[in-house]
């Protein structure tokens, strides 16, 4: 893949603002939800929908298609935006997150809507169904070859998650079976419902436990788009063992109020609120348009 020219870079910053603005129209509309995970990873969603991921979204179920398992569902919202504006359903749906019927609930559900890989709700288990499914599709190939696969498999968690056990067999698997078709992506954000993640149960030092796992172990600015995506890259060279990719973030991303807040991991915005929070978001993507200028 060639490097992304400055110009790619600003269309990009500008889609993850305008990913952002989306997520908190649809949490005020919807009245519940997290808000600050959603913007934190805004950013990344942006980088794998329009750079990264090899889909198509006019056909979900394209058989080559790499696969996205999100294992911390209570952040789809910024999946359902980043989609939405991907072209997967109109944007003005998102505006029916967590209505009654709708497609777009709180967690994503598999046979809602096309384009979503898993249904996820129960934190810690998102990894083990990636590892599964990376296992199954090199065995559909070829058991001999670790590039059998057509497609990668990438599982999107969140730090917080960690402190399942469930995970850890996940992580034990992946790199005994040596998924170097697998990629997962971490949420370092350090913040879960009840606090911060160092106070509540201690990750660190999270890199080292993957390595001594067996994984190649990448860290990050999560809001870099450009590293991010080199990141993925690099991914796909490593022909030994899965990839995780530890990528700092900020919760709550772009409003400065309520950024690396934990009291905003799982509360959404009032109207006044959203209307201060998305006043600062249109500031924000005027200020990249200037810069890029």
């Amino acid at each position: 893949m060639e490097p992304l020219t400055d110009a790619e870079v600003h269309e990009l910053s500008l889609k993850a603002n305008a990913i952002r603005q989306t997520v908190i129209e649809m949490l005020l509309a919807a009245g519940s939800g997290h808000t600050a995970g959603p913007l934190g990873m805004a950013d990344i969603f942006t980088a794998l929908y329009f750079r990264v991921l090899k889909h198509d979204p006019k056909h979900p179920d394209w058989a080559e298609r790499d696969r996205l398992f999100l294992s911390n569902g209570h952040i789809t919202p910024v999946r359902y935006a980043t989609m939405a504006h991907a072209g997967y359903f109109p944007v003005e749906e998102c505006l029916m997150l967590r209505k009654f019927g709708s497609r777009l609930q709180g967690h994503p559900e598999r046979e809602r809507l096309p384009g979503v890989e898993t249904t996820s709700g129960p934190l810690g288990s998102g990894l083990s169904q990636a590892s599964g499914y990376a296992y199954a599709a090199r065995m559909d190939g070829s058991t001999n070859s670790p590039q059998a696969a057509d497609f990668r498999v990438y599982c999107a968690m969140s730090d917080g998650e960690h402190q399942e056990g469930n995970l850890w067999e996940a992580a034990m698997f992946a790199g005994a079976k040596h998924l170097s078709n697998l990629t997962a992506i971490i949420d370092r954000n350090n913040i879960q419902i009840d606090g911060n993640t160092e106070d509540v149960m201690p990750l660190e030092p999270l890199a080292d436990k993957y390595r001594a796992f067996g994984w190649h172990v990448l860290e990050v600015d999560g809001h870099n788009i450009p590293q991010f995506i080199a990141a993925c890259e690099e991914a796909k060279a490593i022909f030994e063992k899965p990839t995780v990719i530890i990528a700092h973030t900020i919760p709550g991303k772009g409003v400065r109020e309520i950024e690396r807040d934990f009291r905003w991991h799982g509360k959404p915005p009032s109207k006044d609120e959203a209307v201060q929070f998305l006043s600062e978001l249109r500031t924000l993507g005027g200020k990249i348009t200037s810069e890029h200028q």
